[in-house]
């Protein structure tokens, strides 16, 4: 026993000071693991065992957490670790041959650590900035507009192993880039002016009813009247949720409110990890009063005391900021107990990274983050709204519904039902990025047709657009007529633009590999479909494809679409069969053969040793090919 003592690892002050901070939780195990990374710069065993043996929990389940989520590392990734943008944009913008400029400049492999320790150089998915790309990662600190200039300087800086934390601000310098403000990018009201309003306008009703009839209050719970009064504007404004689906708010947060557990929670999805999708970002760095506030009205709708925010990892740099603005609001009372004087009023926030995982975008597996597990989508039902985070009940709106409640308390439910169409009321943001002239940030209202955008976007000879992402729909120049609505082409924001110098093989072949990188693994459909899908395309790109595969690709998607547990296998072939069905000469000029052929070619094989032997007769050939 003493040798054993003495033989173990001394105990790791970062593991310490972590447990501290999260209160030695093991739901906080996610959070813990970050912060250990930020620390080392990667998660060492020794480190990964203390946690576990400190938290009271299986190493298989903490190996299991720090294996599943792409920015924990259980292998040391150098002093400096550089992720390139692999998204489609960053692609158009030239990433790719930056990135093996880059590495060659460095003497360093892609996907690999430098001989000295260095350094290493790999690519990520989308990071948030396809307005003003290429994006770049450096140690989670995100860098826009990485060209060939800017990264000579960031080589430069790591030659020199000058701490990241002395690099030139103007390194990181995030524009807004909004090109089209309305209701709710243009709102400029006040921190916690919305919330005011929410109370004044039940205060209002509340004096009016009582006014009225006296007896009005009996049989009703004290501050029970408030909550409905605002939840009663929130059904009459039509709010649907701006995540894509486009669920009623009001019947979300009705049936939470309704939910027989006492304890309940608000949670903000912040983790816009679509490819093309950045308004979050703009949202959370310019107006993330609004936000708070309207979690803060969620709450107050649904009887909520706590609320949280899960910050996609790649919004690092917004994570103190943000840490900021809760403070401030607890200083001024928008936060914490008996806001703004309201006896019993109490809601308080907090913030949760995430640590690179796509599929935590979907909200069960949000929550099993938040909960400090692996990111895998829960069976339903029971919904979140009856069985959420820690089994609660729990509402989970994205950034942009959030926002549009606030805005709904200032100015009534009918005001917001006005804007937009029948069946698609208010406004909607759209991420706009490709081939435009103004890439950035447009909200319009709901009704805008594709073509009206593109005019304003500055794009020309468009080929195609891709609306809400590679999950969305991939349309060609004959729909440009067709309107952003949930009637018509929904989206949770991304629009990325293609002129007619793009390959939409290409194209669809990226959002495939993505698709395939972000399978969080849990069911066999997903996981071998998706990798399925990418062989078939890069055979294509091989140029050993034929109409076999074309047809096998058709295949795979009702088998996706019937068994995958959730809505990334579901949405897997979308911009394949999209491309195929508006582009299928795009495909068909690579396919070299009607019949099927096999991938793998022994006489192209056998190249190299006739090289080596001097021999090119035919006997050296397989089957005396020449």
């Amino acid at each position: 026993m003493d040798r054993a003592r003495k033989d173990a690892a001394p105990p790791d002050p970062a593991v310490k000071a972590a447990l501290e901070r999260r209160g030695r939780d093991p739901g906080q195990l996610v959070q813990i693991l970050r912060e250990l990374q930020e620390w080392h710069g990667w998660l060492p065993p020794a480190a990964l065992a203390e946690v576990a043996r400190e938290l009271g929990i299986t190493l298989a389940r903490v190996r299991g957490v720090a294996g599943f989520y792409a920015f924990l590392a259980r292998e040391p990734q150098g002093l400096y670790r550089v992720l390139f943008a692999d998204n489609v944009t960053d692609r158009m913008q030239g990433s790719q041959a930056l990135m093996a400029e880059f590495c060659r400049s460095l003497w360093v492999e892609p996907g690999k650590v430098s001989e000295d320790g260095l350094v290493s150089v790999a690519t990520t998915s989308c990071t948030g900035l396809c307005d003003q790309g290429p994006g770049l990662l450096v140690n989670g600190r995100a860098i826009p507009r990485a060209g060939r200039e800017r990264l000579v300087q960031v080589r430069e800086l790591i030659l020199d192993r000058r701490p990241i934390e002395g690099w030139p601000e103007d390194l990181f310098a995030i524009e807004d880039n909004v090109r089209r403000r309305h209701a709710l990018l243009g709102s400029g009201l006040r921190p916690g002016e919305a919330v005011k309003a929410a109370l004044e306008r039940a205060a209002a009703i509340e004096t009016e009813r009582a006014a009225s009839d006296r007896s009005w209050r009996e049989g009703v719970p004290q501050d029970a009247e408030g909550p409905l009064v605002m939840l009663r504007e929130i059904e009459r404004s039509g709010l649907r949720g701006r995540g894509g689906a486009g669920f009623t708010t009001a019947a979300k947060w009705s049936a939470c409110r309704a939910a027989p557990d006492g304890t309940r929670y608000v949670i903000c999805n912040a983790d816009e990890g679509e490819p093309g999708t950045f308004k979050d970002r703009v949202l959370l760095a310019s107006h993330a009063d609004l936000l708070l506030d309207g979690m803060t009205i969620a709450a107050y709708c649904v009887g909520a005391r706590e609320g949280l925010i899960y910050l996609r990892g790649e919004y690092r740099y917004l994570l103190e900021p943000l840490e900021a603005t809760l403070e401030r609001r607890r200083r001024a009372g928008l936060l914490g107990r008996n806001l703004l004087g309201r006896r019993g009023f109490d809601f308080d926030v907090s913030i949760h990274l995430g640590a690179g995982s796509y599929v935590c975008g979907e909200e069960s597996a949000l929550l099993e983050s938040l909960e400090g597990r692996r990111g895998i989508p829960r069976n339903r039902p029971p919904y979140p709204v009856t069985h959420g985070y820690l089994g609660k009940p729990t509402v989970v709106n994205n950034v942009e519904t959030l926002c549009a409640a606030a805005l709904i308390a200032v100015h009534g439910g009918d005001w917001y039902r006005s804007i937009g169409t029948a069946k698609s009321a208010g406004t909607k943001i759209l991420s706009v990025a490709g081939d435009v002239a103004r890439p950035g940030l447009y909200e319009y209202p709901f009704g805008v047709t594709v073509r009206e955008v593109l005019e304003e976007a500055g794009a020309e000879c468009t080929l195609a657009v891709q609306v809400s992402g590679p999950s969305g729909t991939c349309i060609d120049a004959s729909e440009f007529g067709r309107r952003i609505a949930f009637e018509d082409l929904p989206t949770a924001g991304a629009f990325t633009v293609f002129d007619d110098s793009r390959d939409m093989f290409e194209v669809a072949r990226n959002y495939a590999h993505f698709f395939a990188h972000e399978s969080c693994g849990f069911c066999t459909p997903c996981r071998v479909g998706t990798s399925m899908l990418v062989g078939i395309l890069d055979k294509i790109h091989r140029g050993r494809g034929s109409l076999h595969e074309l047809e096998e690709m058709s295949r795979l998607n009702p088998v996706l679409q019937a068994s995958a547990h959730c809505g990334l296998g579901h949405t897997a072939c979308n911009p394949v069969l999209d491309t195929l069905k508006r582009f299928r000469p795009a495909y068909e000029r690579r396919l070299t053969s009607l019949r099927f052929a096999p991938d793998f070619d022994l006489d192209a094989a056998l190249a190299e040793a006739r090289r080596m032997t001097g021999r090119d007769d035919p006997g050296a050939h397989f089957e005396g090919e020449a």
